[in-house]
Formats: C-alpha cells, structure tokens, sequence
C-alpha cells in the first residue's frame, strides 16, 4: 500500500525528538572583517613617502608604518576578544583594552607620518583626529565582567577560567581535523563544538552547575581533542574507514552525553528555582 513521503525537507517533515544542532547555529560573521584589512593596507600607503623622500622622510615613513601596521593588528585582536565577550553569558573583561592602545599608536603613526611634509603642530591635529576617528569607528573594549552581579567572585572565575580551557580544546580539536582534508568531519567536529557550547552558556547562567559538569569541560574535552589529533594524523596518510567511522562513532557518542548533561543540568536548575518561588510565595502569603 503507498504510504505517504516525509522527510527532513518535506512539507510536513517528521518531528524530532532530539534534532542534533548544526554546525552553524549560534555562529556569527567574524567581526575582524573588510575594515580591519583596509588597516593593514592603508598603513602601507606610508612606505610611498618614506622612499621618495629624504633619509629624515624615510626614517619618519617607516616609523608610521609600523605604528599603523601595530595598531590594525591590536584591532584586529581587539574585535575578536570583544566577540569572544559578547558571545558569553559570564565573560571577564580582557585583561589589555587592545582597541584602546590600537587609537593610540593609529594617532601616533598618522602624526609621524603627516610629519613628514606638515609644519608646526599640524601633526599633532593629525595625531588627534586619527586617535579619535579610530576610537569612534570601532569603539571602546568591554571595560566590566559580564554577568557577574550578584554571583560569588571566585565562583565566577572558576567558571571563567574552566570554560576558557575547554573553548582552547574545542578550537585544537578544529584545527587539528583540518589535516584530515574532510569537510564532513570538519562539519561533523563543528556540530559536536555547538552542543558543548551549549553545555558551557548553561555552567555560565548557574556558576552551581561546575561541580558537576568538570570533568566533561576537562577530561572529556581533553580527550577528545588527543583522540582528534591522533586521528587525523592517521586518517591523512592512510584514509582508513573503519577509523574515520570509529571516530564519527566517539563524537555520536560525545555529543550524547554532552547534550543529555545539559539537558539534568537545566533540568536541575528549573527545580531549585520551583523550590525558591514555592518558599517566597509562602512567606508573601504568611506575611501578607
């Protein structure tokens, strides 16, 4: 008897129960983008000076290029930490204000280069201008912790400082799939890093929740990136199957494990928060 088609992409697709995220989910443009490498390249336009001038011309052009060429860099790691601190629910400031020191050197290498052919304070405007033009474009750095009212200072970092070493495992493990040359695998590491990370943002909402998520931020994290590096560098030369199906079987089973955690974690969470409403809507009533 014919039975009526659904699919994944059909008009009435079957439901799931436990879809699996996709690798893009929770992913945003990287903010070091089109004006950071205008940076790079405007801070070259100094060198055109510097050698059709004078040796005072050429010392002074290449001076400001450095500086230029340090202070779209400083941006550059600017942008990404600022990213990086938005992207979390309970993130420390950074610990340099790059953007900050960036507008700094940026008027510094525009007044040493207008230096050049300008007299009298005329590089010092540039120098002024270039500061504040540059601090207005891409901003001040994140100058308080996120998230952190009203939660135990050394809860806070601990959970800061777990979640950095698990995020610096999530990213070896990426880069060191790259060697296999599979975009499959890639997308399937990338699948498994959006469902840790979804482990990591609920450990950040209840600082609580570390205790019990530890050793999945740790040990198995850390397993998975050695796992990963080793298997790459045999995959690469030996283009095994039943080890690239071994390896997709150990991530299928990670990101079991990984989600069914957040799941009793969040879980745990709804009912610690039942128990403190039903204790303050029985003292309202009582006092009411």
């Amino acid at each position: 008897m014919a039975q009526r088609y659904g699919g994944k992409y059909s008009p009435t697709p079957p439901p799931e129960t436990n879809p699996r995220p996709h690798r893009f989910d929770g992913k945003r443009p990287s903010p070091a983008g089109g004006r950071v490498n205008m940076l790079f390249v405007a801070s070259l336009l100094m060198l055109i000076p510097a050698f059709t001038g004078g040796p005072e011309a050429l010392f002074k052009g290449l001076g400001a290029t450095l500086l230029l060429l340090a202070a779209a860099w400083l941006t550059r790691e600017g942008l990404l930490a600022e990213d990086a601190y938005a992207a979390r629910t309970l993130a420390r400031r950074p610990a340099i204000p790059r953007k900050l020191f960036a507008s700094v050197l940026t008027g510094a290498g525009l007044g040493l280069g207008a230096a050049i052919s300008q007299p009298e304070f005329y590089p010092a405007l540039f120098a002024l201008a270039g500061a504040a033009l540059h601090l207005a474009s891409f901003g001040p750095d994140p100058l308080r912790d996120k998230g952190a009212a009203g939660l135990d200072a050394f809860q806070t970092d601990r959970v800061a400082r777990a979640v950095d070493e698990a995020e610096r495992s999530l990213t070896e493990m990426r880069d060191a799939i790259l060697r296999a040359g599979d975009r499959t695998l890639e997308a399937r590491v990338d699948a498994f890093a959006s469902t840790a990370r979804a482990l990591f943002r609920t450990v950040e909402n209840d600082p609580g929740d570390l205790t019990a998520a530890r050793k999945y931020l740790s040990v198995y994290l850390a397993g998975a990136r050695d796992a990963t590096v080793k298997f790459a560098d045999f995959y690469a030369t030996t283009r095994d199957a039943p080890a690239r199906a071994d390896y997709l079987g150990l991530l299928d089973d990670l990101e079991t494990n990984f989600a069914s955690r957040t799941r009793s974690l969040l879980t745990n969470n709804r009912s610690d928060l039942d128990v403190e409403i039903g204790v303050l809507r029985e003292r309202l009533q009582r006092e009411g």
